[in-house]
């Protein structure tokens, strides 16, 4: 008999029928008469109730033995149940016992905290936090793939091994296949005209350029992959790798670019809140209680929008003491951000026209030549989480932003080219996936939000 999804089981209508499913054993209770175990195969937060009696042959012999972690496959009838929280259960007509476990096994049923799971990264899916956390992610970016081809979006693989520092942060992994003992030097520094790619080469911080060159092809175009960065942060909001989605799209300015913005967060919300119930209903019983309010309140609010100047004004109105003293000019820190959203304007806020010596050389600059087209998306407890712009897409005015920022222009002649070639306003943003996740979770460290964490001093797993 084929294996069925306890997801699609504990779906069904009515009770009837045999079947398997196939998973591990959450917990197992050995009465005299009766053994009671839950099996759960990750397909759902839900486990399914195995009922195993006597009448097995195996009973004493494999069905007494099984415990908390083993794998086993259970055939049986599908029978209403009487004990509460579950609709259905499973009488067993056989169990196997596929895999046992050993008697260290470490995830027992009590509470562990995330930092010990975080040491057993190969296992840790198997609690109910992180699996939610995978179903979550995967519900998640089902909906981002969606919401653009619906759109007309076509998805573009961009590299992941680039020359370029996409954002003039320098916070850059070098690639390269030479030893560091023995690599070659030429005027006393290494010749990287030497290495594999010939010249020095990183692992990208986004591939937002790229989606740029697809754009200006294709019209509308997407990349949704890793990205890295090596900032020495041990905080709860950094990562080393961290998965990207960047939308580029040309004929398109920064009003365009915003009612893009405001239309993804609210369709992936809703999607999240759709798709995954009983995952989202657990973060907000045992992580964040105001995790499913925050996003109904998102999805059922349009968002307010103001310019950077008027954030100031805001801000130096408010009499507020903060850390980071406020005035214009100065880049807005998360508690300046989520004043805006969480205590002024009690709503997702849009920030636009942020000045142009704070922002990347790529932001196209406004006639008052102070400021560019710029924004922000700021959000309720986290401040921003999604930064965009409308691209400089007139080459003497990107040439001089180039100039302005110590940029070499060498580095960048293709960039230079698509504005030689047919250029055209375009503009994009980008979402870091695992900061969107962690918002949704309401989970405080955004190493429980990744499955594999990179992180200063760990690549494990």
């Amino acid at each position: 008999m084929a294996r069925e999804k306890v997801k699609a089981l504990l779906a069904r209508e009515a009770a009837g029928g045999t079947v398997t499913v196939q998973g591990w054993v959450r917990t197992a209770r050995h009465g005299k008469e009766v053994s009671f175990l839950e099996v759960a195969d990750g397909s759902c937060f839900a486990g399914v109730q195995v009922v195993a009696g006597p009448e097995l042959a195996n009973f004493e012999t494999c069905v007494r033995s099984v415990r908390t972690g083993c794998a086993v496959s259970a055939t049986g009838t599908v029978v209403d149940s009487p004990g509460k929280g579950q609709r259905f259960e499973i009488q067993a007509q056989a169990l196997e016992l596929i895999g046992p476990v050993a008697d260290d096994y470490p995830l027992q049923k009590k509470r562990h905290s995330f930092e010990f799971l975080r040491t057993i990264a190969h296992l840790r899916m198997r609690t109910n936090t992180l699996g939610a956390i995978v179903r979550v992610r995967n519900a998640a970016s089902r909906a981002i793939h969606d919401f653009f081809q619906a759109r007309g979006f076509l998805y573009l693989h961009t590299p992941i091994i680039t020359m370029s520092d996409a954002e003039g942060a320098g916070e850059l992994f070098r690639v390269t296949e030479f030893d560091p003992d023995t690599a070659p030097k030429k005027d006393g520094k290494t010749d990287f005209s030497q290495d594999f790619f010939g010249g020095e080469s990183f692992l990208t911080v986004s591939g937002q350029l790229e989606a740029e060159i697809g754009a200006l092809s294709m019209s509308d175009v997407y990349t949704f992959g890793p990205t890295f960065r090596s900032e020495n942060s041990n905080t709860s909001r950094h990562l080393a790798e961290f998965w990207m989605v960047e939308p580029e799209s040309a004929f398109c300015e920064l009003e365009g670019l915003v009612d893009l913005a405001e239309a993804f967060l609210k369709e992936i919300f809703q999607r999240v809140l759709a798709d995954c119930p009983d995952d989202m209903q657990f973060f907000n019983d045992r992580i964040d209680n105001s995790v499913l309010e925050t996003l109904r309140h998102i999805i059922e609010t349009p968002f307010e929008r103001i310019t950077y100047s008027e954030a100031i004004s805001i801000l130096e109105g408010s009499g507020q003491d903060f850390e980071f003293p406020v005035s214009w000019g100065v880049d807005l820190q998360s508690e300046h951000e989520r004043y805006l959203a969480e205590e002024h304007i009690k709503r997702p806020v849009v920030v636009v026209d942020y000045p142009a010596s704070i922002k990347a050389f790529y932001m196209y600059k406004n006639d008052d030549d102070r400021t560019v087209r710029a924004m922000d998306v700021l959000v309720p407890r986290v401040g921003e989480i999604i930064g965009g712009s409308q691209r400089e897409h007139r080459l003497d005015i990107l040439r001089e932003r180039m100039r302005a920022q110590g940029l070499p222009e060498d580095h960048y002649w293709w960039y230079l080219d698509l504005r030689r070639y047919g250029s055209v306003p375009h503009a994009g943003f980008g979402l870091g996936f695992e900061r969107v996740v962690q918002f949704m979770t309401g989970m405080a460290n955004i190493r429980d939000v990744m499955p594999f964490p990179r992180v200063p001093g760990s690549a494990e797993f």
